[in-house]
């Protein structure tokens, strides 16, 4: 995803792992990794693993609900993103998000609730 900078290292249908390099870019006028940019990296992951794991199935998966909490700011260098299922049904999908610093502290949190829905 290029506006946030996510950079997906590997995905499956019961994982994604990828990294944001946060710097400048990324920033509020404030300095800090700006919020934005946590949610859209937690849709993003989260999304490519739902539909990837309804992929067979001739679905993908559409984000239904975000709810990306911000726990602990961050100005730059690199953080690891991890997203797995909670719950992956026959109509829906719940996954879970944890954004992380180097030294592995939480920087932010999120959940999406996703519906399985055909191919066009």
């Amino acid at each position: 995803m290029q506006g946030a900078g996510l950079e997906i290292d590997s995905f499956s249908g019961a994982e994604v792992i990828g990294h944001i390099d946060a710097g400048t870019g990324h920033h509020t006028p404030w300095g800090m990794v700006h919020g934005g940019v946590y949610a859209a990296a937690v849709e993003t992951a989260c999304s490519v693993g739902a539909s990837t794991a309804v992929d067979e199935a001739g679905q993908f998966a559409v984000g239904l609900s975000n709810h990306t909490d911000f726990l602990r700011a961050h100005r730059e260098g690199r953080l690891d993103v991890s997203a797995v299922p909670v719950h992956q049904g026959r109509t829906g999908q719940l996954w879970h998000c944890d954004i992380t610093r180097e030294d592995g502290k939480l920087v932010a949190q999120g959940r999406v609730r996703l519906q399985n829905v055909p191919r066009p």
